[in-house]
């Protein structure tokens, strides 16, 4: 994905303000031996941009001064209450050295497991991205899990899936994190009829 940044020449409170007034977000991008360049990009365009999963999980191409160059998206901050990106940063990537990154995980099939289609369970994504080590080439835009082998009462963990080549996945201590929980439904218990109690005679006490 591409995106378009230009130079940002002041900084500070005041200049980052009237650069918003104009239409326009601060940014800087960091990292690699290069000293960390401030930045500036067109809010209307980061804003279209942000809502699309591929820009917060690919390696972007961003063009600056003529110059196209591999960055990766590593933080924004947004105004409290408007629709305003206050300032977004960058990170340069270098193709070989290994980043960490957050990768969403694509789920299917799960309406057509067993535990699904035959046991009516519910299905939780307990997790919906995952971490991963690996070189920026290899690099997944996103992980695709199937759950049509799910089955009742039993979750899907991480050893379960195939991460693609190249990747590790980083779970911080956790051995082997559960992704998808199957959750059996519940059954409705109907109370029985209460008899009305009976006298003497055989006969009910019930109202006449």
């Amino acid at each position: 994905m591409k995106f378009v940044a230009f130079e940002r020449a002041k900084q500070g409170t005041g200049a980052s303000r009237r650069l918003r007034n104009s239409g326009r977000t601060p940014g800087i991008v960091y990292g690699s031996t290069s000293a960390p360049q401030l930045i500036e990009l067109d809010h209307n365009a980061l804003w279209h941009a942000l809502k699309k999963e591929a820009f917060h999980a690919t390696i972007l191409d961003m063009e600056f001064n003529g110059q196209s160059s591999k960055v990766l998206l590593r933080d924004y901050q947004m105004h409290p209450y408007k629709q305003l990106v206050q300032h977004i940063d960058f990170q340069r990537v270098d193709a070989n050295t290994t980043l960490h990154m957050k990768v969403p995980l694509h789920f299917s099939g799960e309406e057509e497991s067993e535990a699904v289609k035959t046991d009516k369970c519910t299905v939780n994504h307990v997790v919906t991205e995952l971490e991963v080590a690996c070189l920026p080439a290899n690099l997944p835009e996103f992980i695709a899990v199937s759950l049509t082998g799910l089955t009742k009462g039993v979750s899907l963990h991480l050893n379960d899936i195939t991460l693609p080549a190249g990747c590790k996945a980083v779970t911080h201590g956790k051995k082997n994190p559960v992704l998808v929980s199957v959750v059996a439904p519940v059954e409705e218990v109907v109370a029985a009829p209460v008899a009305a109690p009976v006298d003497a005679k055989g006969k009910g006490k019930g109202k006449k």
